[in-house]
């Protein structure tokens, strides 16, 4: 049985045939539904592969429900292959860059309306990571069942398949390099736009905490007038199973280079406040279901993407040393804890 076609991947489809010179496409692996019949998750790079260079990620998709996270790493990849025909600037930037795409981690859970995938794991609460402290209940991770929210699992089970192909791709692209960063799109949390970083188990700053702080510098430099909270995860709320804070881990065990997730957290209550009427569709609570209101969306965040792969392809102009290190350490101390 042939599922129905996602708006979603048919507009990559369309975009992986533009770009058929410049990008490398592969199929991580296949998710299966329940009714039959099964979908792609594709991962799409650019830019040099030497392992010499550094590389950026760009993740969506990865909660059914939050459709704008895939739509918003779509755009951005779409830019890329159009500035890609004309743009001698991008083209030299990949010189010495590597970009890295998975929009679509959940096309399952996207297909049946879900936050979680078709086999009712929540795909941000699947990893083998325990929180040191309280969660919220169900919130922060539950393995009563699968038919409540935020499931993570059973206990001692493999991650989920589409965790353990985001896993292989990171190790792959981005944890053999001695420096990465990358941003999961997501949406529904609050009134303001917010980018998070690990940790989410524990109120316990990260090892990079400078760097991080390092990063948000230079944003707030170069884009003074921006509307994102950068904060740790853990300022909001600690979970289990967090795929990020894995992954981070993993990467520090490496020990071989500096590696920054983000999380992208779209306040999607800016969007109901606007049109209340989305309360009473359960899409409408974690995306702009109003035309022109998707296209402001889809432009908002688009800096914010282009931004970390300069920087990315930039760091070490600003890492700081080791002397900087201690103030950006001591002053996010100040700002975060």
């Amino acid at each position: 049985m042939i599922p129905p076609e996602l708006p979603e991947q048919e507009a990559l489809a369309r975009i992986i045939e533009l770009g058929a010179g410049w990008l490398d496409v592969r199929t991580v692996c296949q998710v299966a539904l329940p009714s039959g019949g099964s979908y792609p998750v594709q991962a799409i790079t650019l830019g040099n592969p030497s392992r010499e260079v550094p590389a950026v990620g760009y993740f969506g998709g990865v909660h059914g429900l939050e459709r704008i996270g895939a739509a918003v790493v779509i755009a951005y990849l779409q830019s890329l292959v159009m500035r890609l025909q004309w743009d001698s600037t991008l083209h030299r930037q990949l010189e010495s860059l590597r970009m890295v795409f998975m929009p679509l981690v959940n096309p399952g859970g996207m297909a049946l309306g879900t936050r979680a995938n078709p086999n009712g794991v929540d795909l941000m609460r699947n990893a083998p990571v325990q929180a040191t402290e309280k969660v919220p209940f169900l919130v922060g991770g539950q393995r009563f069942s699968a038919r409540f929210p935020w499931y993570r699992g059973q206990t001692g089970a493999p991650m989920e398949l589409e965790n353990q192909a985001v896993c292989e791709l990171v190790s792959d692209e981005l944890l053999s390099r001695e420096f990465s960063l990358c941003v999961d799109c997501h949406s529904g949390f609050g009134a303001s736009d917010r980018i998070w970083f690990p940790y989410a188990h524990t109120r316990a700053p990260i090892a990079h905490l400078a760097e991080m702080r390092a990063l948000k510098h230079i944003f707030t430099q170069s884009h003074t007038h921006h509307q994102y909270l950068f904060e740790p995860q853990s300022v909001q709320y600690l979970a289990h199973g967090d795929l990020w804070d894995h992954l981070y881990q993993q990467a520090s065990a490496r020990a071989s280079g500096v590696f920054l997730p983000l999380t992208l957290e779209m306040g999607s209550w800016l969007w109901v406040k606007k049109n209340p009427r989305q309360l009473f569709s359960r899409f409408g609570l974690f995306n702009p279901l109003i035309e022109h209101r998707m296209q402001r969306v889809l432009r908002r965040h688009q800096s914010l993407l282009d931004f970390l792969s300069r920087a990315a392809c930039g760091h070490r102009l600003w890492l700081p040393d080791a002397q900087a290190r201690v103030r950006h350490h001591a002053q996010a101390l100040q700002d975060w804890y």
